[in-house]
């Protein structure tokens, strides 16, 4: 059974042994490359890997593209995305594999430490997958290649899996999701205790109306409130009290500041209180609409807008310590109205400054967006009697009269 490692001479002291794992693989898997198999390392991360080809029966046999980025401590949640089963690309790929078409490049772990019955872990290719799957329901048993990687660590894995899932269509919020992942469950578990999740789900792995949170919208709400904590409400008129959105597809400043500066924070009884507040809100915006005929998708779903989720965050960290304006901000949620937001109210909403594409407040998020939000909650939480037009056109130009004073402000400093 020869092996034979194509190692940089500068790392070859440094790799650890595979050996044991390849020879374990030739042995279960027979590749057609058996008699002669080269092990290569990616230098990037060290990660230890070979190219070669299995018949599609033996990769339906050995493999499972039901795969754990964590598998020690989150076994229950998976990296990969979700099968596009509609897809037309995804119906012309099963078409071709039934026509005996060989695929490439399927990513794969070789491990036996966690389902041992299925020791091959299709990360990158789970649609190729399925297709060599209905292939083989109409006979068809070709060659395919893959590349499998040996013996990786928690870093190492995450790197494949990111460099797996990457092409034009794909979502960042899947990698933020898988960051979040191998940061630990502290957010996801977070979110299902508040509501902002269905119990033993996962974040979503692209940003869709009607569907789960993402790992953004959370980080983007848990990031404002602590910013709100910060305010003097006494100098909310003169202060810039615009929200942030936090990045996506990178590691965002913000959210790495918070964890490290407030480790213990998803124990803040407070914090778990505006989550489930919030998450409160989510749902009465959707029931109002529930069975009505003129309901739209933008107007139930108003509530995860981004600029609603920091503004709405923002001001309850800035209200926490007043019990009696904070009741009035969560009684939004109950708002008699129609719909708690108001959103076709909040569709006609806009200042005579707007450019003509302007569709109303509640479909941007940039930071004027988010501004005018901070100052239509916090307004409402003063008589807390609802959200309404009037009430609107205020928050509105009190927003424009606010970063007037500012400008000013920011002038005098450079004069």
């Amino acid at each position: 059974m020869p092996i034979r490692y194509v190692l940089p001479a500068d790392l070859k002291d440094s790799l650890k042994d595979v050996d044991e794992a390849v020879r374990d693989f030739i042995k279960q898997c027979q590749p057609e490359e058996h008699a002669n198999l080269c092990i290569f390392v990616d230098a990037r991360t060290n990660a230890r890997y070979c190219e070669c080809h299995l018949r599609g029966s033996s990769i339906l046999a050995l493999g499972t593209i039901d795969v754990p980025l964590d598998p020690e401590e989150q076994p229950e949640y998976r990296a990969n995305r979700e099968i596009v089963e509609d897809h037309v690309a995804f119906e012309r790929m099963k078409t071709d594999a039934a026509e005996r078409r060989t695929f490439s490049n399927i990513v794969t772990e070789f491990t036996t430490t966690f389902d041992s019955d299925h020791p091959l872990k299709i990360i990158g290719g789970q649609h190729r997958y399925k297709a060599i799957e209905f292939a083989a329901e109409k006979g068809r048993d070709e060659l395919h290649g893959l590349k499998v990687y040996f013996d990786l660590d928690s870093d190492q894995r995450l790197d494949v899996q990111l460099i797996s899932n990457t092409n034009i269509a794909t979502s960042t919020d899947l990698f933020d999701r898988m960051h979040e992942t191998l940061s630990g469950p502290e957010l996801r578990d977070w979110c299902q205790d508040c509501g902002l999740l269905e119990e033993n789900s996962d974040f979503a792995d692209k940003r869709a109306r009607g569907q789960a949170i993402t790992v953004r919208a959370a980080r983007t709400f848990l990031v404002n409130y602590f910013r709100g904590l910060e305010i003097d409400s006494q100098k909310f008129d003169k202060t810039d009290t615009t929200p942030i959105l936090v990045k996506t597809g990178v590691p965002d400043p913000e959210w790495g500041k918070l964890r490290q500066s407030k480790p213990n924070f998803w124990k803040d009884k407070k914090l778990r209180k505006a989550g489930k507040e919030f998450a409160r809100l989510v749902e009465a915006q959707r029931v109002s609409f529930k069975g009505r005929a003129d309901s739209s998708i933008d107007f139930v779903e108003k509530a995860f807008n981004f600029a609603v989720i920091a503004g709405w965050s923002y001001v309850t960290g800035l209200l926490h310590e007043n019990e009696v304006r904070l009741k009035r901000h969560f009684g939004l949620a109950d708002a008699k109205r129609r719909d708690p937001l108001n959103a076709a109210a909040l569709a006609r909403g806009r200042h005579k400054t707007d450019p003509e594409n302007y569709r109303g407040l509640g479909y941007r998020t940039d930071p004027k967006e988010r501004g005018r939000f901070v100052e239509l909650f916090y307004l409402q939480a003063e008589k807390g009697q609802g959200i309404d037009k009037p009430l609107i056109d205020l928050a509105i130009k009190k927003y424009t009269a606010k970063q007037a004073v500012l400008e000013v402000q920011r002038a005098e400093v450079e004069a």
